[in-house]
């Protein structure tokens, strides 16, 4: 490959002359001794355009090393991106380096996105660039370093390398942070939302073979929340606003990282999610706030308290803050016998049991699980986790009677969201244990709405229905309660002394409206009924304990 020919670097009227065929190395010690001498000699333009011709050159060694060009100059050879590094780091390493302030703000300025792009190749390459990233940090300004890392960290992420680029810079930065000394909330504003951009494009392009450096990229991730955390601590009076941030920012993270579909980076990111919980106690926020909600709410009404057009667009960037909110227990569930989350578990079993005996805050906890179950970014042994603990939330007590006593209005329109989303987990789950969990889940839930209201809601979901096979699933429960308010007709008869009052059923007549809703489509056309097609088949069968050919079970 051809080299970019670098700007030409000038010391006075005379520009650097050199061969562009010279080897990277030698072009890069005259830039460095271009750039040297215009700051001995105070030409501030000398020194802009030397820096430029650095970062080209750096630059380009990157490129040719990433392609490996086999026919190209010296930069593919082993061990020359680490040779590039370290001249960089010997001339910043110099005394007159360390005195030339204006040689330091030069290069801090241009080179932390091509030294971070060398420090991705193979050897030490990375040790060496996470040296200059930390000289840099150590010696130039805090703010104008957070500005500069934002800056190389808002390119776009180029794989497989990206992603050990963007680790040496997102370390950097939580370096950064711990180094700002106030308006913390102002400099952690400009840097989260770039941030969980980078997290969001990870999350969305990484693959199994990229499982090593994901987790790298996640640990990176929480460091800046391990900085933020610094702020809180140091901080006299303890800065809510800031608490709030960090909770959201870890939800957010949780569940950015629960989105990857890879199982062995699924699984290595456990511990990092767990490594979140500590966020989120210290920044005040509980298992029942978790649970239902109700944290993360208070936590975005704190953060849109003003007016400013900025808080608002701050907080849209924790748009998957509640998902994070309902993963995070799910993952305390999920792994309630690790000694890693045994302080977790505990804490999540005194929050259920609390839920549990609440039925405003049993209802909370179960809609707040349809964040998990109808998102398409999640794995199913996720959302398989999160059946399982509605199943708990819902128990095993027959809630009805007591439910009859309880406004149910404004839970409504979130109940019927969450039963949505279990139908759509019965209809795509691969596996028939899922799709068998999701109907039972489907079924326990329903039975915990008001009797009064229970029509309306298998109503709604029957109108709501595209599949003819889940349109004949929910007349079957239709059919259920029917047969269940006979029954109870029937005692209250023999109670009476055989008196029976007047016409149908309330159920009756509500199931004979329906079906004829089904065979009448209000719109016209043909009745929406099973079309006995083999994924329709598949679908009843499953649910009525025959073989299903779609899935290993039999029952």
């Amino acid at each position: 490959m051809a080299a970019v020919e670098p700007s030409a670097a000038t010391t006075g009227d005379a520009p650097i002359s050199y061969s562009p065929a010279a080897p990277y190395s030698a072009r890069l010690r005259e830039a460095l001794t271009a750039l040297s001498e215009a700051c001995d000699s105070g030409n501030s333009n000398a020194a802009e355009t030397a820096s430029f011709t650095i970062s080209d050159i750096l630059d380009t060694a990157a490129i040719v090393s990433a392609e490996v060009d086999d026919g190209s100059e010296d930069a593919s050879r082993p061990g020359a991106s680490e040779e590039l590094l370290r001249e960089v780091l010997e001339f910043l390493s110099r005394p007159s380096s360390i005195s030339n302030q204006m040689a330091l703000d030069a290069l801090s300025l241009v080179l932390p996105k091509p030294v971070a792009k060398l420090g991705a190749q193979m050897g030490r390459c990375r040790d060496v660039a996470a040296a200059i990233l930390k000289f840099f940090v150590s010696n130039c300004s805090p703010r104008d370093m957070l500005s500069i890392l934002c800056e190389a960290l808002d390119a776009p992420m180029e794989l497989p390398n990206g992603l050990s680029s963007f680790v040496l810079l997102l370390d950097a930065l939580a370096k950064v942070l711990t180094l700002i000394q106030r308006r913390y909330i102002e400099q952690v504003k400009v840097a989260l939302p770039v941030v969980l951009k980078v997290m969001h494009t990870a999350v969305s392009e990484c693959v199994e073979e990229h499982g090593s450096a994901a987790v790298d990229l996640f640990n990176a991730a929480h460091n800046i929340g391990n900085a933020i955390q610094e702020m809180c601590k140091s901080m006299l009076d303890k800065n809510k606003d800031l608490c709030a941030i960090l909770g959201l920012y870890s939800l957010q993270n949780i569940a950015l990282v629960s989105q990857s579909r890879q199982q062995d980076i699924l699984s290595a990111c456990g511990s990092v999610i767990f490594q979140s919980f500590n966020f989120l106690i210290s920044s005040g926020f509980t298992y029942l706030g978790l649970l239902t909600g109700s944290d993360v709410t208070a936590a975005i009404d704190k953060l849109s308290k003003s007016d400013a057009e900025e808080d608002a667009d701050f907080v849209e960037y924790f748009s998957f803050a509640m998902d994070g909110a309902a993963l995070s227990v799910v993952w305390t569930h999920m792994y309630d016998d690790n000694d890693m989350s045994k302080y977790a578990g505990e804490q999540l079993e005194l929050a259920l049991k609390e839920v549990q005996g609440n039925h405003m805050k049993k209802w909370e906890a179960i809609t707040m699980l349809k964040h998990v179950l109808s998102s398409i970014h999640y794995p199913w042994i996720i959302k398989s986790h999160g059946l399982n603990l509605m199943l708990i939330l819902a128990g095993e007590n027959h809630v009805e009677e007591i439910n009859n006593h309880v406004d149910f209005t404004c839970y409504a329109p979130r109940i019927f969201a969450t039963l949505k989303a279990i139908e759509s987990v019965m209809m795509a789950a691969p596996a028939a244990l899922v799709r068998k969990k999701a109907f039972v889940a489907l079924k326990k839930v329903i039975s915990m709405v008001p009797s009064s209201q229970r029509f309306d809601i298998l109503q709604a979901l029957v109108n709501n229905s595209t599949s003819p096979s889940l349109t004949a699933i929910l007349l079957d429960l239709v059919r259920e309660e029917v047969s269940r308010e006979s029954r109870r007709a029937d005692n209250d008869c023999v109670e009476d002394d055989g008196f029976r009052g007047s016409g149908l059923p309330r159920w009756a007549s509500h199931a004979l409206e329906l079906v004829e809703l089904i065979l009448r489509p209000p719109e016209g056309g043909p009745p929406c009924l099973p079309d006995h097609s083999e994924q329709e088949k598949d679908l009843e069968n499953c649910f009525r304990k025959r073989h299903c050919t779609r899935c290993t079970w039999s029952g």
